[in-house]
């Protein structure tokens, strides 16, 4: 009996060890390339492989200057939030989540701008590709 719950505990070690592993790997979805999904791609944490198929177009200097945008725009989050948190009047305390509410619009409505155009430009790329029989 202590043989077969060492096999186990033995076992479920390496199981676990496995899950790990496998959950550190990159899923390869297509939705998890390009604009797909918010979350794979741009959702502020996750600039990962997300960007790839939009920025594989860029110069570098434009890569570069892209990046730094993005840098202001956390910068700019990061710095109204602190103000909301340390804000003890609340009619400046909402005042200042209008305005932070209003640039998540506006950076979202241009990110919803640039997915359209990108997508524009994937649908008439693929357009122009010859069709094979296979």
């Amino acid at each position: 009996m202590k043989h077969i719950n060492r096999l186990m505990a033995a076992f479920l070690l390496l199981l676990s060890y496995g899950m790990v592993s496998v959950a550190g790997e990159p899923i390869n979805r297509p939705e998890s390339q390009g604009m797909g999904r918010m979350g794979g791609g741009m959702g502020m944490g996750g600039m990962g492989g997300g960007m790839g198929g939009m920025m594989g177009g860029m110069s570098e200097e434009q890569r570069d200057q892209h990046m730094r945008d993005m840098q202001e725009h956390i910068l700019k989050m990061h710095e109204l939030s602190d103000q909301i948190l340390k804000e003890k009047d609340p009619a400046k305390k909402e005042q200042l989540k209008k305005q932070q509410l209003d640039l998540i619009r506006a950076h979202h409505d241009q990110m919803m701008q640039h997915r359209q155009q990108w997508q524009k430009e994937h649908q008439k790329m693929m357009q122009q590709e010859p069709k094979t029989n296979q």
